[in-house]
């Protein structure tokens, strides 16, 4: 069975494995607490958020852990609508983002919040011009994914940090990065993000840790209250094995990146020319998006029966996004894109990792044909 599931959650890194074993059976004190066992904890934490900060360019004490990039994009959502709503209840998105940004955009507009809700294009993006356009006097928070986790269409961060910087310097600017790290370059900083949340285990890390990245000056009301951890913005007692491994886990990523994006962007093509070729099929990814997300659609036929006949061709991959597979209701994400019903509750998400090979791309567009030749005859019964 080969695993083509990678944007769900990726396979540990063998030596973050090791490292977090090493800590958790050395290294349990707490670090909040002062004795010895406590400080060396504390310096272990220390040293991973050194580690994560500099893999992403940005200073140390700008590093908040958490337990995820759920966690993260709450905190950066909520905890910046509350703080600054003096400023005014205005914020802006787009229909497309990951459910943990999606639902706190929900939940703050049942709190009395304004939201506008950018459109996006058939791909997936929208453009600096369409964020400059919706921003009002009592706009308080832009949130943008980099990569949209489902179809790897790419916003244009960098260009929108920039127009949000001269036009309206006191606009927040919270971009979700979970897609991006280790597949296309990570530079919050120079992105004039002042938010960036990630997730250890999209970049063979561990599952249960994640940062947000909070820039210089900002300031957020905390989500869960208790001890002063975290800067005082994230109660709670840090996992320092798991967080050391992330932090092992990024610089390894951010290392490798280059390399992964010119191989795995060789392996897209090739799929998604396979898909092209095969009538029946409609491609939702274009090659301007991410090199490791390759989204399609099979009209009629339920995205459950494809993903199980694929599996019983000895492939994985994904219905909608992992948080949203086990739901039976058409992808909003493909909704938002002007795609019908049909081709909304039809779709399949293949995501590549660093371990994949020519063999098991070969592998999969076998596969891919078969299921169309297994399939097609029923297609009038479903």
């Amino acid at each position: 069975m080969k695993y083509f599931d990678y944007a769900a959650t990726t396979p540990p890194d063998p030596d973050v494995v090791r490292t977090i074993a090493e800590v958790m059976e050395a290294h349990y004190g707490n670090p909040s607490s002062i004795h010895g066992y406590g400080e060396r904890a504390h310096q272990l934490l220390r040293r991973a958020r050194v580690g994560c900060a500099t893999a992403i360019g940005v200073k140390p004490e700008e590093i908040i852990f958490t337990s995820g990039a759920t966690e993260s994009n709450n905190l950066a959502i909520k905890g910046a609508a509350l703080r600054y709503q003096s400023r005014g209840k205005h914020i802006i998105t787009t229909a497309t983002e990951h459910a943990s940004v999606y639902e706190s955009f929900l939940q703050l507009q049942q709190w009395g919040w304004d939201v506008t809700w950018i459109p996006v294009d058939s791909l997936g993006r929208v453009t600096a011009q369409q964020v400059i356009e919706a921003l009002r006097p009592d706009t308080v928070l832009v949130s943008l994914m980099h990569v949209n986790n489902e179809t790897g269409a790419i916003h244009p961060i960098a260009e929108i940090g920039k127009r949000l910087k001269k036009e309206a310097p006191r606009v927040l600017f919270h971009v979700d990065g979970v897609q991006g790290v280790g597949k296309l370059e990570a530079k919050p900083a120079s992105w004039y993000a002042d938010l960036y949340s990630l997730s250890a285990h999209k970049f063979r890390g561990p599952k249960g840790a994640g940062l947000l990245y909070v820039r210089s000056g900002i300031e957020l009301t905390p989500l869960l209250s208790g001890g002063s951890q975290e800067n005082g913005m994230r109660a709670g007692t840090e996992n320092v094995a798991l967080l050391v491994g992330m932090a092992k886990a990024i610089r390894l990523a951010v290392e490798r990146q280059p390399q992964f994006a010119e191989r795995v962007t060789v392996y897209r093509d090739q799929i998604m020319a396979c898909i092209k070729e095969i009538p029946g099929l409609v491609l939702n990814s274009d090659q301007q998006g991410a090199p490791h997300i390759i989204h399609f659609s099979y009209p009629g036929m339920k995205a459950e029966v494809v993903l199980h006949t694929l599996e019983q061709l000895g492939v994985t991959v994904s219905t909608q996004s992992a948080c949203s597979s086990r739901s039976a209701e058409p992808s909003r994400v493909l909704l938002a894109m002007g795609r019908d019903a049909a081709c909304a509750a039809g779709g399949l998400r293949i995501s590549l990792g660093d371990e994949h090979t020519e063999e098991d791309v070969n592998l999969l567009k076998q596969a891919i044909h078969q299921m169309m030749a297994q399939l097609r005859p029923l297609e009038r019964r479903m």
